[in-house]
C-alpha cells in the first residue's frame, strides 16, 4: 500500500462528497451528482445548499434549515437525516448498492402549500461529461462510455425560479418519492434501505454500552468527510460550514489528526487519509502549519500542538501498516527538529511563537496575526486563552515570553512516540537525537513545579516568576517521567478534584473555575473542549492514573450525549457549568472533534 494506491481505492462510489450540500449525492471518480433542492412556495425561498448546524445571522430574513443527522456509514452505504425548513419537514434516506444509488424522500409535515422537491443532475469540479434532459428524464453520458439515467417515482414538471444551472425536474413533495439510478419499485427501495440500516445498527450495537456515543462520533465525522478536487483526495475538515467560509477546504493541524484518530476506530482508510493529508500541507520549512487551505493558503509563521505522532502511533497499534509509518516518519522528525530549534530557549524551556514570513496569498490570517502575541496564541491552538493575556512577545526570537508546560509536555510525548516509530522502522540512529532533545526539555520542566501550588506552572520569562493562570494543559506535564508520585497526588487533590479549580458536573473547563475569565464562557475562556479532555486522558493513562482516566472518560460521555440526544449536535465546545453547546455562537454545532468525547468513552470502555 502507498498513498497513491489509497487515494485510488477510496475515490470511488456514491457518497455525500460535495462539501456545499449534504443533499448532494455524488459518484466518484466521475463527479456526477444528484442534488436535491427544496422550493418552499410559502416562504418564497429555495433551499439549495443545506448544511448541518447552520446558525441564523442577525441580518437573515428567515430562519435557516435545521438538519438532524441520524445513522451514517463511512462509505455511503447508508445515510439518513431529517430536514426542517419553515413548516416543511422531510426525511432523506439513501443507500448505495451494486454501483447504483437509491434515495427515498419522505415528507413528514408541510405548510399551507405543498413544497416542491427539485432534482438536479450536475457535473461537479469541471469534470467531463454530457448532461441532458429529454421528455422530463435526466441523464448523463460520461467519458468512458458509462450512461446514467435518473429515475423518479412520480411525474415531474418544469419549475421556474429555482436558480438551477443544470438540467432539473421538480415533483410535488406530498408523498414519498424515490430517486434512483436503476429502475425500482418503492417496495424494493424500502427493502434495500432496511437492510442497509439494519447492518449499520448491528455494527453500532457491537459497541455495547457505547452504541450511542459511537453513533454520535461516527455520524459527525462521516457527514464532514468530503472529496477535495484540488488534491484529488478524501478528507475530513472540521465542518462543512468552515469549508464554505474558507473558499474550498481548510484543514487545521491538530484537528485533522484527531479526525484520523476517531476514524481509526473502524475505518483505517479514512484514518490514513486524514493523517497524510495534513502532513502534506507542511510548509517549506518542514513544519505542519496551523492550517492549510485551498490555493496554497497556509500559516507559514506558526504551527500547532505537536500531537500527530501520538495519534499515528495509536492508529498503527490498532491497524499496523509499516508503509504508513514510513510515509510520515521523516516528516515528523523534521517537525520535531523545527520545534526544538525554533520554539525552545537555551535553558530548555519551550514557548509558543510566530515568525515573520512571506504572505504569498495576501489573505487575512497570513499577515494579520503573524510575528505577534496573537499569532503565538494561535499556535497554541487556544486562541483567546487567559493564560496568554498580557504576556509579552519577543520580536527578536518570535516567541511568547512564557515557558509553557503544555507545549513541553506534548514535545516530550512527541519524542517518546517518534522513538517508538524509530524502533519499529529500524531507525535506531535517531534514538540518541530524540533522547537528547527530550532530556533537555525534561530538565527544564522539572524546575516548573511549585510545591506551594501543587502544580507544574508556566513561567513568565520576563522575571522567571510562576504564572498562576492554570488550564488543563498544565496536566500535560504528566507525559514526563520527571513527575513524582507525590506531585501527581497534589495535582489531583488541589486541582483535578477541586470544585474551585476543575471539578464539576461537566469537566474539564479550559481555565480554572475561580479564574476571572471563567465567567466569560467564550471559546477558550472557560468552555470545555474535547481535545483538552483527550490530552489530559492520555496524560493520566501514561502516568498510571487509571482511575482518573476512567472518571474523565465517564464525564466526557455524559457531556457529548447531552446535546446529541437533545439536538443531534456534536459541538466544537461546551459550557463549563451547564454542559450546553448551543448557548454560544462561538461553538460550531457539528464540529468533528467534539466526537473525541465519544472516543474517550470507547477507549476506556465506560
Amino acid at each position: 500500500m502507498n498513498y497513491q494506491e489509497l487515494r485510488k481505492q477510496t475515490n470511488q462510489g456514491w457518497n455525500t462528497w460535495d462539501t456545499s450540500s449534504v443533499l448532494s449525492h455524488v459518484l466518484l471518480p466521475y463527479g456526477f451528482a444528484i442534488r436535491l433542492v427544496l422550493k418552499d412556495h410559502a416562504r418564497e425561498h429555495v433551499l439549495r445548499n443545506p448544511l448541518i448546524g447552520r446558525m441564523k445571522e442577525p441580518t437573515d430574513r428567515c430562519d435557516p434549515e435545521i438538519i438532524t443527522p441520524m445513522h451514517r456509514s463511512w462509505d455511503g452505504r447508508y445515510t439518513a437525516l431529517k430536514v426542517e425548513y419553515g413548516e416543511t419537514v422531510f426525511q432523506v434516506e439513501t443507500t448505495a448498492r451494486d454501483g447504483e444509488e437509491y434515495i427515498l424522500v419522505t415528507p413528514e409535515k408541510a405548510g399551507k402549500q405543498t413544497p416542491a422537491l427539485v432534482v438536479e443532475a450536475c457535473l461537479l469540479w469541471g469534470r467531463e461529461g454530457t448532461l441532458s434532459k429529454k421528455d422530463g428524464k435526466l441523464s448523463v453520458s460520461l467519458p468512458d462510455g458509462k450512461e446514467i439515467q435518473v429515475h423518479i417515482s412520480k411525474e415531474g414538471y418544469a419549475l421556474p425560479n429555482t436558480y438551477s444551472l443544470s438540467p432539473c425536474v421538480a415533483v410535488d413533495l406530498d408523498e414519498p418519492v424515490v430517486i434512483s439510478t436503476a429502475p425500482c419499485t418503492m417496495e424494493e427501495v424500502r427493502s434495500y434501505l432496511q437492510q442497509a440500516r439494519q447492518e449499520l445498527e448491528e455494527q453500532a450495537a457491537s459497541y455495547g454500552k457505547n452504541q450511542e456515543t459511537y453513533t454520535a462520533m461516527k455520524s459527525c465525522l462521516a457527514w464532514n468527510s468530503i472529496y477535495d478536487p484540488e488534491w484529488d483526495r478524501i478528507i475530513s475538515p472540521v465542518s462543512r460550514l468552515w469549508n464554505i467560509d474558507w473558499g474550498g477546504y481548510v484543514l487545521f493541524h491538530w484537528d485533522s489528526f484527531y479526525a484520523a484518530l476517531m476514524a481509526s476506530v473502524d475505518c483505517p482508510e479514512l484514518a490514513w487519509l486524514n493523517a497524510i493529508a495534513i502532513m502534506n500541507e507542511r510548509t517549506e520549512k518542514g513544519f505542519i502549519p496551523n492550517f492549510g487551505a485551498s490555493f496554497d493558503y497556509k500559516t507559514r509563521d506558526r504551527s500547532q500542538p505537536p500531537v500527530g505522532s501520538m495519534v499515528v502511533m495509536e492508529i498503527y497499534k490498532r491497524w499496523g501498516g509499516k508503509w504508513f509509518l514510513e510515509e510520515l516518519y521523516d516528516k515528523f522528525m523534521k517537525q520535531n527538529q523545527w520545534f526544538f530549534e525554533n520554539r525552545s530557549t537555551e535553558e530548555g524551556y519551550m514557548c509558543w511563537g510566530s515568525n515573520a514570513c512571506e504572505t504569498p496569498n495576501r489573505r487575512r490570517f497570513e499577515g494579520r496575526s503573524q510575528a505577534c502575541r496573537q499569532g503565538a496564541a494561535f499556535e497554541s491552538g487556544l486562541d483567546n486563552s487567559p493564560m496568554y493575556d498580557g504576556m509579552e512577545f519577543d520580536d527578536s526570537t518570535g516567541l511568547l515570553k512564557l515557558a509553557d508546560v503544555g507545549l513541553m509536555g506534548l514535545f516530550i510525548k512527541d519524542c517518546n512516540c517518534l522513538a517508538e516509530m524509530a524502533r519499529e522502522l529500524g531507525r535506531e540512529e535517531d534514538l540518541s537525537v530524540l533522547a537528547r532533545r527530550k532530556e533537555k526539555v525534561e530538565k527544564a520542566l522539572s524546575t516548573m513545579y511549585s510545591p506551594e501550588d501543587g502544580m507544574f506552572l508556566n513561567i513568565d520569562l520576563r522575571d522567571h516568576s510562576f504564572s498562576r493562570r492554570v488550564s488543563p494543559t498544565n496536566f500535560y506535564s504528566l507525559y514526563s517521567s520527571v513527575v513524582t508520585q507525590e506531585q501527581k497526588a497534589a495535582m489531583l487533590e488541589k486541582w483535578f478534584y477541586n470544585p474551585e479549580k476543575f471539578w464539576g458536573e461537566y469537566i474539564i473547563p479550559s481555565i480554572t473555575r475561580d479564574d476571572p475569565a471563567y465567567k466569560d464562557q467564550d471559546y477558550w475562556r472557560g468552555r470545555i473542549w474535547a481535545p483538552m479532555n483527550l490530552l489530559v486522558y492520555y496524560a493520566f493513562r501514561d502516568s498510571g492514573l487509571d482511575k482518573e482516566a476512567v472518571v474523565l472518560a465517564e464525564k466526557s460521555k455524559a457531556l457529548i450525549l447531552k446535546e446529541w440526544r437533545e439536538h443531534g449536535h456534536v459541538h466544537e465546545n461546551y459550557n463549563g457549568t451547564t454542559g450546553e453547546g448551543c448557548d454560544s455562537r462561538n461553538s460550531d454545532r457539528f464540529y468533528h472533534w467534539g466526537g473525541l468525547l465519544s472516543y474517550l468513552a470507547m477507549d476506556a470502555d465506560v
